[in-house]
């Protein structure tokens, strides 16, 4: 320890103070990696944090919430948990989705509370209304009135009143206060008003409860004998089910943020192969004053230390202000839409910035590793005589065969937690194995390359087979940038490519008009059936096509799945199936499930879920499975007559229009506003429009890994360039030989061309090979295990081709600039030191 602080550590600072520019090259790719990988994962906390807020302040904090369907259960119910000695406080909550209308017409969808004034603020204090000062008292307890939070206000500003849509109507209310709930937009009213206003008299949507000192929950549940599909769960579970449905899109985020810093580790491995190369010199010097062979190891790996250290310090400063930039660009989410309405505000958590300069450091001294191991085993009196390494034997192959076998093993394991944690360790073998087979990768290549005839070809070809260790150091960065740049253009391009032919799919009319923007608000937004028939004789529309689309809770503890009911005379032409429809029992009802539903529930082909209505609960058929890139935590497709007859609802959501040749759009649309009770209460769009819409929300969604894998492929374009000037700047001498030899600065710059390109090529076809073999992982394992979605792998030839001939053009242009200049030194110069 006396050593490494009074001599190891100096010596540390100095190579830093006196070569500032090298160092900085690997310290701005440390701090850009360790930026990217905070700025996402303050943004992913933030966020977390703030909807945790909201479902507090919205849901207050019971010991115990019981939750039915979303229609609602019987209100005779909360009289027998208010007789119930293990409860000392309930409050009765019905819950609803809608829209209020604008002054200027337009709709801003929020949720509507009713609740019980004299009840709710043991529970949930946020809830409780604060009448506007100058009202009556008892104002809470009008049935017309309502309170908004500061959400709602923020979008429909200073109003007295705000009319609530309910079915095909609005209805009129007169604001009379605030909640201090936060989040989204949120109204509060007096319970029997919303039951009155929205059509669910007698009818409740949860109970929250606080329980008496002792009492045993179980004891409570089962004396309370809770009606089918009305089930008691813990308080927070609305959180939890968002949190660890986001979670997937948040862990692969900081993933992929990750891979800058992963790619920075080969940068820093360049630049500091870079620096022992040309101190090898001044490092045997010390070893022949008695340096000891550990010690040189150690000083090398103090230097990384330092710049990974100072590198995080400013990445964890950047990520700061990259994580307010992607908020104002992108909003809390990053783009994968599941904060809705949630504006976080940035907390800088110390205990993760200090991991995160952690990890800079860490990652810097990973790829500095292999640069102070040659310190260390480099032999003194050697070096002074300036003799290098060299070996005509092929390079063992055994490691990364070992590590590709391992990635290829765990790719095949399911996900841990919800997690594809496995198809990470898979992809990150794979990476390591592909990087560990450079050496033997180059030396097969060469050694299989016919002899060629011209001297100068000839020299550079076997100095390139020999000096693998060389080879290693100026081809890692190549492998890596480029394999992870191929793997994430080939997913995004998959990926993309799927969900255009899944649009083509799922938008054959030419216009769809629907009520709600979410299947929550379609309960109380939504058509008379009565309109379809109007709708039909609409002059230019040839046809007309209904559909009824709600949540449907199946399970408390994950999120609603959509059900959609409509025709589904044809499932195996009428919607994407992954294989074609079973034949259906005769007296069965059968549905169709995405595959989400598959992966979250279970339901298998053949097999039956259980459906919950307001008059009962009802066993289906899973028919089919198909695929649906819409709706993430899955959707169940019903025949409309049969979810008639099942749920007695026969209310419509959405009209799918196909128009007679020459049907005019605008006409169609006109016709259809004025059957409508008040126009704002249909949205339009075109199947084009459709189209674009989707495919914007795609590429919003991917703009992050879009902008991660440029940052990547930077990161690893500077790496060839230290790594290839690392090279030809440790070989002045032997460039001064050669010219001692007779070869001119042409024909020295031919052989470095020749050689660089012989080892780029080498490179680039190992990016390429490792690049298809993740991005195989990413599409067929990560994909589906973290968002449920599978796809087809679409390869981008002409991208792939582009960009794998301008990483090896990059990397023979920088070794040819890099060797002009040491070629252009004296040869007497260059070799004196052998004198």
């Amino acid at each position: 320890m006396h050593l490494m602080l009074r001599v190891l550590l100096p010596l540390a600072w100095r190579e830093l103070r006196h070569h500032p520019w090298r160092q900085a090259v690997a310290l701005l790719a440390v701090a850009l990696g360790v930026a990217l990988a905070s700025s996402v994962h303050l943004i992913n906390q933030s966020a977390l944090t703030e909807f945790a807020g909201a479902v507090r302040s919205a849901n207050g904090e019971p010991d115990l919430t019981i939750r039915g369907p979303r229609e609602g259960f019987d209100d005779a119910l909360f009289e027998r948990v208010l007789a119930n000695e293990l409860v000392r406080h309930a409050s009765a909550v019905l819950e609803v989705d809608t829209y209020a209308r604008h002054t200027d017409g337009h709709r801003v969808a929020l949720r509507v509370l009713g609740i019980d004034a004299l009840r709710v603020a043991p529970l949930a204090l946020d809830l409780l209304p604060r009448p506007t000062p100058g009202t009556a008292r008892f104002v809470v307890l009008d049935p017309g009135v309502i309170f908004l939070n500061a959400a709602v206000r923020a979008q429909l500003g200073a109003v007295d009143s705000v009319a609530l849509q309910a079915g095909s109507r609005f209805i009129p209310h007169r604001v009379a206060g605030s909640v201090a709930a936060t989040g989204t937009p949120l109204a509060v009213m007096d319970l029997a008003g919303a039951q009155a206003s929205f059509a669910a008299i007698g009818r409740i949507t949860r109970i929250d409860l606080r329980l008496a000192a002792g009492a045993n929950v179980d004891a409570l549940v089962a004396g309370l004998a809770l009606p089918p599909g009305v089930r008691a769960v813990a308080p927070m579970d609305s959180q939890a089910r968002v949190s660890n449905l986001s979670r997937a899109y948040r862990v692969n985020l900081t993933v992929l943020a990750l891979v800058a810093l992963f790619v920075g580790a080969f940068l820093v491995f360049s630049v500091v192969s870079l620096s022992v190369a040309q101190r090898t010199p001044s490092l045997a010097l010390l070893g022949v004053l008695g340096l000891a062979a550990h010690e040189r190891r150690t000083l090398v790996l103090m230097e990384c230390a330092l710049v990974g250290f100072v590198g995080g310090v400013l990445g964890v400063a950047m990520g700061l202000g990259l994580a307010h930039l992607a908020m104002q660009w992108l909003a809390g989410d990053l783009g994968g839409g599941y904060f809705p309405g949630i504006k976080p505000v940035l907390r800088l958590d110390v205990a993760s910035a200090l991991v995160f300069v952690g990890l800079g450091t860490a990652s810097a001294m990973f790829g500095g590793w292999v640069p102070a191991r040659h310190a260390q085993r480099l032999s003194p009196a050697l070096a002074l005589k300036g003799l290098g390494e060299h070996s005509a034997t092929a390079p063992a192959v055994w490691p990364g065969l070992s590590l590709l076998i391992a990635g290829a093993l765990l790719a095949l394991l399911p996900p841990i937690q919800g997690l594809p944690l496995a198809a990470y360790a898979s992809v990150a073998a794979i990476l390591f194995g592909g990087v560990a087979l450079v050496p033997a990768t180059v030396f097969a290549l060469l050694a299989a390359w016919p002899s060629p005839g011209h001297a100068l070809v000839l020299l550079a070809l076997r100095r390139a087979m020999h000096q693998r260790h060389s080879a290693s150091a100026a081809v890692a960065g190549v492998v890596a940038s480029l394999a992870l740049s191929v793997a994430l253009t080939v997913m995004v391009t998959s990926f993309r490519g799927s969900v255009v032919s899944w649009l083509d799919s799922v938008l054959p009319a030419d216009l769809y008009a629907r009520t709600a923007q979410t299947s929550a608000a379609a309960d109380m937004a939504f058509f008379e059936p009565a309109l379809l028939d109007a709708v039909a004789a609409l002059p230019g529309v040839a046809r007309v096509q209904a559909q009824r689309v709600r949540a449907m809770q199946l399970d408390p503890s994950l999120p609603s799945v959509a059900l959609v009911a409509r025709e589904l005379a044809d499932p195996d032409k009428d919607l994407p199936l992954l294989a074609p429809a079973l034949a259906l029992p005769a007296g069965e009802v059968g549905v169709v499930v995405t595959e989400a539903v598959v992966a979250l529930y279970g339901a298998k082909l053949g097999d039956t879920l259980l459906l919950p209505f307001a008059q009962g609960q009802h066993r289906v058929r899973v028919r089919a499975v198909s695929r649906d890139f819409a709706r993430q935590f899955g959707a169940i497709h019903i025949d409309l007559a049969d979810y008639r007859r099942l749920s007695g609802d026969t209310r419509l959501n959405d009209l799918a229009l196909w128009l007679r040749p020459g049907g005019d759009i605008a006409a169609v649309q006109r016709g259809l506003r004025a059957l409508m009770a008040d126009a704002s209460m249909i949205d339009f769009a075109a199947s084009g429009e459709l189209r674009q819409i989707s495919l914007r929300i795609f590429d919003r969604s991917f703009a992050v890994t879009s902008y991660l894998q440029v940052v990547a492929m930077v990161i690893g374009l500077v790496g060839i360039a230290a790594s290839l000037s690392a090279q030809v700047l440790a070989r002045r001498k032997e460039f001064g030989l050669l010219a001692h030899l007779g070869l001119t600065r042409a024909q020295v710059l031919a052989i470095v061309a020749f050689e660089t390109a012989a080892w780029m090529a080498a490179g680039v076809l190992m990016g390429l090979v490792l690049g298809l073999m993740v991005s195989a992982v990413l599409v067929f394992v990560v994909n589906p295990q973290s968002f449920y979605w599978s796809m087809e792998l679409l390869l981008p030839w002409a991208r792939l081709a582009a960009l794998a001939a301008a990483v090896w053009l990059a990397g023979v242009l920088t070794a040819a600039f890099t060797a002009r200049t040491a070629v252009s030194r004296s040869a007497l110069l260059s070799v004196k030191e052998d004198w």
